[in-house]
Protein backbone atom coordinates (compact mmCIF):
# COMPACT_ATOMS: atom_id res chain seq x y z
CA UNK A 1 0.00 0.00 0.00
CA UNK A 2 1.30 3.44 -0.92
CA UNK A 3 2.49 5.34 2.18
CA UNK A 4 -0.09 7.89 3.26
CA UNK A 5 -3.06 6.04 1.74
CA UNK A 6 -5.90 5.94 4.26
CA UNK A 7 -7.97 2.89 5.12
CA UNK A 8 -10.81 3.95 2.82
CA UNK A 9 -8.39 3.51 -0.13
CA UNK A 10 -7.16 0.08 0.88
CA UNK A 11 -6.50 -2.15 -2.11
CA UNK A 12 -7.44 -5.80 -2.00
CA UNK A 13 -4.30 -7.98 -1.66
CA UNK A 14 -5.11 -9.57 -5.01
CA UNK A 15 -5.13 -6.19 -6.77
CA UNK A 16 -1.79 -4.48 -7.34
CA UNK A 17 -1.58 -0.72 -7.06
CA UNK A 18 0.05 -0.34 -10.46
CA UNK A 19 0.61 -2.56 -13.47
CA UNK A 20 3.86 -1.72 -15.24
CA UNK A 21 3.56 -2.61 -18.92
CA UNK A 22 6.79 -2.95 -20.90
CA UNK A 23 6.41 -3.59 -24.61
CA UNK A 24 9.43 -5.34 -26.05
CA UNK A 25 10.58 -5.70 -29.62
CA UNK A 26 14.19 -6.80 -30.12
CA UNK A 27 15.18 -5.01 -26.92
CA UNK A 28 17.74 -7.49 -25.61
CA UNK A 29 20.20 -4.73 -24.76
CA UNK A 30 17.74 -2.92 -22.49
CA UNK A 31 15.59 -5.48 -20.69
CA UNK A 32 17.80 -6.58 -17.82
CA UNK A 33 18.80 -3.11 -16.54
CA UNK A 34 15.23 -1.87 -16.96
CA UNK A 35 13.77 -4.73 -14.94
CA UNK A 36 16.48 -4.43 -12.30
CA UNK A 37 15.55 -0.79 -11.75
CA UNK A 38 11.93 -1.86 -11.27
CA UNK A 39 12.97 -4.40 -8.65
CA UNK A 40 14.63 -1.56 -6.72
CA UNK A 41 11.41 0.47 -6.51
CA UNK A 42 10.35 1.34 -2.96
CA UNK A 43 6.84 0.00 -3.62
CA UNK A 44 7.85 -3.06 -5.61
CA UNK A 45 5.54 -5.22 -3.50
CA UNK A 46 2.56 -3.21 -4.80
CA UNK A 47 3.56 -3.54 -8.45
CA UNK A 48 2.55 -5.96 -11.17
CA UNK A 49 5.04 -6.16 -14.06
CA UNK A 50 3.99 -7.31 -17.52
CA UNK A 51 6.49 -7.66 -20.36
CA UNK A 52 4.66 -8.09 -23.65
CA UNK A 53 6.69 -9.17 -26.66
CA UNK A 54 5.89 -8.24 -30.27
CA UNK A 55 7.46 -11.38 -31.79
CA UNK A 56 11.10 -10.40 -31.24
CA UNK A 57 13.77 -12.13 -33.28
CA UNK A 58 16.86 -11.31 -31.16
CA UNK A 59 16.17 -13.71 -28.30
CA UNK A 60 14.86 -10.95 -26.03
CA UNK A 61 11.53 -12.74 -25.69
CA UNK A 62 13.22 -15.75 -24.08
CA UNK A 63 15.39 -13.43 -21.97
CA UNK A 64 12.29 -11.63 -20.68
CA UNK A 65 10.58 -14.92 -19.82
CA UNK A 66 13.69 -16.07 -17.92
CA UNK A 67 14.09 -12.80 -16.02
CA UNK A 68 10.46 -12.83 -14.88
CA UNK A 69 10.17 -16.51 -14.05
CA UNK A 70 11.04 -16.19 -10.33
CA UNK A 71 9.48 -12.75 -9.83
CA UNK A 72 6.16 -12.86 -7.95
CA UNK A 73 3.61 -10.59 -9.54
CA UNK A 74 5.38 -10.52 -12.90
CA UNK A 75 4.37 -12.18 -16.15
CA UNK A 76 5.57 -12.52 -19.72
CA UNK A 77 3.06 -12.25 -22.58
CA UNK A 78 3.86 -13.21 -26.16
CA UNK A 79 1.63 -11.14 -28.43
CA UNK A 80 2.34 -13.45 -31.36
CA UNK A 81 3.10 -10.75 -33.92
CA UNK A 82 4.42 -7.23 -34.32
CA UNK A 83 1.34 -5.17 -33.48
CA UNK A 84 3.26 -1.93 -33.03
CA UNK A 85 3.38 0.20 -29.92
CA UNK A 86 -0.36 0.84 -29.75
CA UNK A 87 -2.03 -2.54 -30.06
CA UNK A 88 0.94 -4.26 -28.42
CA UNK A 89 0.34 -2.19 -25.29
CA UNK A 90 -3.42 -2.61 -25.53
CA UNK A 91 -3.04 -6.40 -25.55
CA UNK A 92 -0.83 -6.27 -22.47
CA UNK A 93 -3.18 -3.85 -20.69
CA UNK A 94 -5.98 -6.40 -20.98
CA UNK A 95 -3.90 -8.66 -18.73
CA UNK A 96 -3.34 -5.90 -16.15
CA UNK A 97 -5.06 -5.83 -12.75
CA UNK A 98 -3.60 -2.63 -11.27
CA UNK A 99 -5.47 0.53 -10.34
CA UNK A 100 -2.92 2.41 -12.45
CA UNK A 101 -1.26 1.47 -15.72
CA UNK A 102 2.32 2.58 -16.29
CA UNK A 103 3.48 2.17 -19.89
CA UNK A 104 7.26 2.03 -19.77
CA UNK A 105 9.79 1.84 -22.59
CA UNK A 106 12.48 -0.76 -22.10
CA UNK A 107 15.31 1.76 -22.71
CA UNK A 108 14.68 3.37 -19.32
CA UNK A 109 15.94 3.30 -15.74
CA UNK A 110 13.98 4.58 -12.75
CA UNK A 111 15.22 6.18 -9.54
CA UNK A 112 14.25 3.88 -6.63
CA UNK A 113 11.45 6.15 -5.37
CA UNK A 114 10.21 7.19 -8.82
CA UNK A 115 7.06 5.07 -8.85
CA UNK A 116 6.09 5.89 -5.28
CA UNK A 117 6.52 9.65 -5.74
CA UNK A 118 4.66 9.65 -9.07
CA UNK A 119 1.67 7.66 -7.81
CA UNK A 120 1.41 9.68 -4.60
CA UNK A 121 1.21 12.90 -6.62
CA UNK A 122 -1.40 11.45 -8.94
CA UNK A 123 -3.45 10.25 -5.98
CA UNK A 124 -3.20 13.59 -4.18
CA UNK A 125 -4.18 15.64 -7.24
CA UNK A 126 -6.74 13.22 -8.65
CA UNK A 127 -5.03 13.41 -12.06
CA UNK A 128 -6.12 10.96 -14.71
CA UNK A 129 -2.60 10.62 -16.14
CA UNK A 130 0.94 11.72 -15.35
CA UNK A 131 4.62 11.18 -15.91
CA UNK A 132 7.95 11.64 -14.13
CA UNK A 133 10.74 14.03 -15.05
CA UNK A 134 12.65 12.52 -17.99
CA UNK A 135 16.45 12.66 -17.88
CA UNK A 136 18.99 11.44 -20.43
CA UNK A 137 20.04 7.84 -19.92
CA UNK A 138 23.53 8.75 -21.13
CA UNK A 139 24.46 11.80 -19.03
CA UNK A 140 21.58 12.55 -16.63
CA UNK A 141 20.78 15.91 -18.23
CA UNK A 142 17.16 17.01 -18.54
CA UNK A 143 15.47 15.44 -21.55
CA UNK A 144 12.13 17.13 -20.93
CA UNK A 145 8.74 16.81 -19.31
CA UNK A 146 6.58 16.21 -22.38
CA UNK A 147 4.63 18.84 -24.30
CA UNK A 148 3.14 22.04 -22.92
CA UNK A 149 0.73 22.80 -25.79
CA UNK A 150 0.52 23.47 -29.50
CA UNK A 151 1.37 26.37 -31.78
CA UNK A 152 -0.76 27.98 -34.57
CA UNK A 153 0.74 25.57 -37.12
CA UNK A 154 -0.28 22.41 -35.26
CA UNK A 155 3.14 21.53 -33.85
CA UNK A 156 3.67 20.67 -30.19
CA UNK A 157 5.93 22.68 -27.93
CA UNK A 158 8.44 21.03 -25.65
CA UNK A 159 8.08 21.54 -21.92
CA UNK A 160 11.32 22.33 -20.11
CA UNK A 161 9.87 23.78 -16.90
CA UNK A 162 6.85 22.65 -14.91
CA UNK A 163 3.73 24.72 -15.55
CA UNK A 164 1.53 26.02 -12.71
CA UNK A 165 0.09 23.04 -10.88
CA UNK A 166 2.58 20.83 -12.75
CA UNK A 167 0.07 20.65 -15.59
CA UNK A 168 1.21 18.80 -18.70
CA UNK A 169 -0.57 18.74 -22.06
CA UNK A 170 1.06 15.59 -23.47
CA UNK A 171 2.80 13.06 -21.25
CA UNK A 172 5.82 11.37 -22.87
CA UNK A 173 5.14 7.91 -24.23
CA UNK A 174 8.31 6.45 -22.71
CA UNK A 175 6.81 6.70 -19.21
CA UNK A 176 3.06 7.21 -19.40
CA UNK A 177 1.07 6.57 -16.22
CA UNK A 178 -2.71 6.58 -16.40
CA UNK A 179 -5.52 5.43 -14.15
CA UNK A 180 -6.86 2.15 -15.48
CA UNK A 181 -10.46 3.39 -15.46
CA UNK A 182 -9.41 6.49 -17.43
CA UNK A 183 -7.52 4.39 -19.99
CA UNK A 184 -10.57 2.23 -20.56
CA UNK A 185 -12.94 5.18 -20.63
CA UNK A 186 -11.05 6.93 -23.45
CA UNK A 187 -10.52 3.72 -25.42
CA UNK A 188 -6.83 3.02 -24.86
CA UNK A 189 -4.27 3.48 -27.62
CA UNK A 190 -5.61 3.70 -31.16
CA UNK A 191 -4.37 0.59 -33.02
CA UNK A 192 -4.52 2.43 -36.35
CA UNK A 193 -1.62 4.64 -35.25
CA UNK A 194 0.67 1.58 -34.96
CA UNK A 195 3.42 3.79 -33.48
CA UNK A 196 4.46 7.46 -33.27
CA UNK A 197 2.27 10.33 -32.00
CA UNK A 198 0.22 7.77 -30.04
CA UNK A 199 0.78 9.47 -26.67
CA UNK A 200 -0.39 12.74 -28.24
CA UNK A 201 -3.66 11.17 -29.33
CA UNK A 202 -4.18 9.53 -25.93
CA UNK A 203 -3.43 12.76 -24.07
CA UNK A 204 -5.92 14.75 -26.15
CA UNK A 205 -8.62 12.25 -25.23
CA UNK A 206 -7.69 12.32 -21.54
CA UNK A 207 -8.08 16.11 -21.43
CA UNK A 208 -11.25 16.12 -23.53
CA UNK A 209 -12.85 13.52 -21.25
CA UNK A 210 -12.52 15.90 -18.29
CA UNK A 211 -9.36 14.46 -16.71
CA UNK A 212 -6.05 16.24 -16.02
CA UNK A 213 -2.46 15.27 -16.81
CA UNK A 214 0.43 16.25 -14.55
CA UNK A 215 4.19 15.99 -14.47
CA UNK A 216 5.99 15.12 -11.25
CA UNK A 217 9.51 16.63 -11.27
CA UNK A 218 10.45 14.89 -8.01
CA UNK A 219 10.04 11.49 -9.72
CA UNK A 220 13.14 10.79 -11.84
CA UNK A 221 13.38 8.49 -14.84
CA UNK A 222 16.28 8.05 -17.26
CA UNK A 223 15.48 7.45 -20.94
CA UNK A 224 17.80 6.71 -23.84
CA UNK A 225 15.38 7.60 -26.63
CA UNK A 226 14.80 5.52 -29.75
CA UNK A 227 16.01 2.41 -27.99
CA UNK A 228 14.02 0.16 -30.32
CA UNK A 229 16.06 1.39 -33.29
CA UNK A 230 19.52 1.53 -31.66
CA UNK A 231 21.88 -1.30 -32.52
CA UNK A 232 22.63 -3.56 -29.57
CA UNK A 233 26.34 -2.79 -29.83
CA UNK A 234 25.96 1.01 -30.20
CA UNK A 235 27.71 3.20 -27.65
CA UNK A 236 26.18 6.21 -25.94
CA UNK A 237 27.81 8.57 -28.42
CA UNK A 238 26.58 6.67 -31.47
CA UNK A 239 23.18 8.30 -31.94
CA UNK A 240 23.09 9.61 -35.50
CA UNK A 241 20.56 12.32 -36.16
CA UNK A 242 18.36 10.68 -38.73
CA UNK A 243 14.86 9.91 -39.87
CA UNK A 244 13.34 7.11 -41.89
CA UNK A 245 10.60 6.89 -44.50
CA UNK A 246 8.70 4.62 -42.07
CA UNK A 247 8.87 7.26 -39.34
CA UNK A 248 7.96 10.04 -41.78
CA UNK A 249 4.88 8.17 -42.97
CA UNK A 250 3.53 7.39 -39.50
CA UNK A 251 4.55 10.73 -38.01
CA UNK A 252 2.90 12.78 -40.77
CA UNK A 253 -0.25 10.72 -41.00
CA UNK A 254 -0.74 10.34 -37.26
CA UNK A 255 -0.19 14.01 -36.46
CA UNK A 256 -3.00 14.89 -38.89
CA UNK A 257 -5.12 12.04 -37.54
CA UNK A 258 -4.94 13.50 -34.03
CA UNK A 259 -6.70 16.69 -35.13
CA UNK A 260 -9.22 14.92 -37.36
CA UNK A 261 -10.24 12.62 -34.50
CA UNK A 262 -10.11 14.92 -31.49
CA UNK A 263 -10.81 18.48 -32.63
CA UNK A 264 -14.46 19.40 -32.16
CA UNK A 265 -14.84 22.19 -34.74
CA UNK A 266 -12.59 25.25 -34.41
CA UNK A 267 -9.35 23.34 -33.95
CA UNK A 268 -9.95 21.38 -37.16
CA UNK A 269 -8.33 24.40 -38.82
CA UNK A 270 -5.05 23.22 -37.33
CA UNK A 271 -5.21 20.15 -39.56
CA UNK A 272 -5.09 22.38 -42.64
CA UNK A 273 -2.25 24.50 -41.24
CA UNK A 274 -0.31 21.42 -40.28
CA UNK A 275 -0.83 19.79 -43.66
CA UNK A 276 0.71 22.81 -45.39
CA UNK A 277 3.70 22.72 -43.03
CA UNK A 278 4.26 19.01 -43.56
CA UNK A 279 4.34 19.63 -47.32
CA UNK A 280 7.04 22.26 -46.80
CA UNK A 281 8.97 19.85 -44.57
CA UNK A 282 8.87 17.24 -47.33
CA UNK A 283 10.26 19.73 -49.85
CA UNK A 284 13.12 20.68 -47.53
CA UNK A 285 13.96 17.04 -46.76
CA UNK A 286 13.85 16.28 -50.48
CA UNK A 287 16.45 18.97 -51.13
CA UNK A 288 18.63 17.81 -48.22
CA UNK A 289 18.53 14.10 -49.01
CA UNK A 290 18.26 14.19 -52.81
CA UNK A 291 15.66 11.40 -52.55
CA UNK A 292 12.72 13.39 -53.90
CA UNK A 293 10.80 10.40 -55.25
CA UNK A 294 10.94 8.53 -51.94
CA UNK A 295 10.22 11.57 -49.75
CA UNK A 296 7.43 12.88 -51.95
CA UNK A 297 5.85 9.46 -52.26
CA UNK A 298 5.93 8.94 -48.51
CA UNK A 299 4.30 12.31 -47.89
CA UNK A 300 1.52 11.63 -50.40
CA UNK A 301 0.95 8.17 -48.96
CA UNK A 302 0.64 9.58 -45.43
CA UNK A 303 -2.03 12.04 -46.62
CA UNK A 304 -3.99 9.69 -48.88
CA UNK A 305 -4.03 6.99 -46.20
CA UNK A 306 -6.30 9.27 -44.18
CA UNK A 307 -8.99 8.58 -46.78
CA UNK A 308 -8.70 4.88 -46.01
CA UNK A 309 -9.24 5.75 -42.35
CA UNK A 310 -12.23 8.04 -42.93
CA UNK A 311 -14.76 5.62 -41.42
CA UNK A 312 -12.46 4.99 -38.48
CA UNK A 313 -12.22 8.74 -37.88
CA UNK A 314 -16.02 9.11 -37.92
CA UNK A 315 -16.45 6.23 -35.48
CA UNK A 316 -13.84 7.64 -33.13
CA UNK A 317 -15.39 11.12 -33.26
CA UNK A 318 -18.77 9.61 -32.33
CA UNK A 319 -17.24 7.74 -29.39
CA UNK A 320 -15.46 10.86 -28.21
CA UNK A 321 -18.63 12.92 -28.43
CA UNK A 322 -20.21 10.61 -25.85
CA UNK A 323 -17.46 11.29 -23.27
CA UNK A 324 -16.49 14.84 -24.25
CA UNK A 325 -16.48 17.20 -21.29
CA UNK A 326 -14.25 19.94 -22.75
CA UNK A 327 -14.82 21.87 -25.95
CA UNK A 328 -12.34 23.26 -28.47
CA UNK A 329 -12.77 26.63 -26.80
CA UNK A 330 -11.64 25.13 -23.49
CA UNK A 331 -8.69 23.44 -25.22
CA UNK A 332 -7.52 26.80 -26.56
CA UNK A 333 -5.74 27.31 -23.23
CA UNK A 334 -3.04 25.01 -24.65
CA UNK A 335 -2.55 27.18 -27.73
CA UNK A 336 0.63 29.28 -27.68
CA UNK A 337 -0.08 31.91 -30.37
CA UNK A 338 3.30 33.65 -30.13
CA UNK A 339 5.50 30.55 -30.18
CA UNK A 340 6.51 28.28 -33.05
CA UNK A 341 7.76 24.79 -32.32
CA UNK A 342 9.77 24.78 -35.54
CA UNK A 343 12.01 27.49 -34.08
CA UNK A 344 13.04 24.94 -31.45
CA UNK A 345 13.62 22.37 -34.20
CA UNK A 346 15.73 24.81 -36.23
CA UNK A 347 17.87 25.61 -33.18
CA UNK A 348 18.37 21.90 -32.55
CA UNK A 349 19.46 21.33 -36.18
CA UNK A 350 21.93 24.23 -35.94
CA UNK A 351 23.51 22.55 -32.90
CA UNK A 352 23.40 18.95 -34.07
CA UNK A 353 23.54 19.19 -37.87
CA UNK A 354 21.18 18.22 -40.67
CA UNK A 355 19.33 14.91 -40.25
CA UNK A 356 20.08 11.96 -42.50
CA UNK A 357 17.37 10.00 -44.29
CA UNK A 358 17.69 6.25 -43.76
CA UNK A 359 15.64 3.53 -45.45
Amino acid sequence: MLPGMDSRSTILPSQPLVSVVILNYNGKRWLKPCLESLKRQTIVESMEVIVADNASTDGSDQLAADLLRSWPGAKFVQNGGNFGYCEGNNLAAREARGRFLFFLNNDTLMAPNCMEVLLRAMRDTGAGAGSPQILNYQDGMLQGYGRSGFDPLGYYLGQWDPLPGNRLFIAPGCAYCIRTDTFRKVGGFDPEFFMYVDETDLSWRVWISGEDIITVPEAKLFHWGGGATVQNNASASEQPISTTLFARFHGNRNSLLVFLKNAQHLLLLLALMHLACLAMEAIVLCLISGKCKEVGGTFMKSVTDLWRLRHHVLRERAKLASIRRRSDFWMLRFLHPLKLAQVETAAWILRAGLPRLRN
